[in-house]
């Protein structure tokens, strides 16, 4: 599901801009990036979120780029 509402938000984006995702748990953090890439788009990082010290662990921010 996670994957489904990512691929609304780049249906929705011009060629080139770029989205951060933010992704909660090991499941998405595998699904969301692959296929991201396996649909043309570039994944351009992967980096656990560490915004204040009471972030939750396994958040993970995703930025990725639409292709053009």
């Amino acid at each position: 599901m996670t994957f489904v509402r990512t691929r609304l938000l780049l249906d929705r984006m011009p060629a080139g801009a770029t989205a951060t995702v933010r992704l909660t748990g090991k499941e998405p953090l595998g699904n969301v990036p692959g296929s991201a890439r396996a649909l043309g788009h570039a994944v351009i990082s992967v980096a656990p979120e560490t915004a204040g010290r009471e972030a939750p662990e396994d958040v993970w921010l995703v930025t990725l780029r639409k292709a053009g």
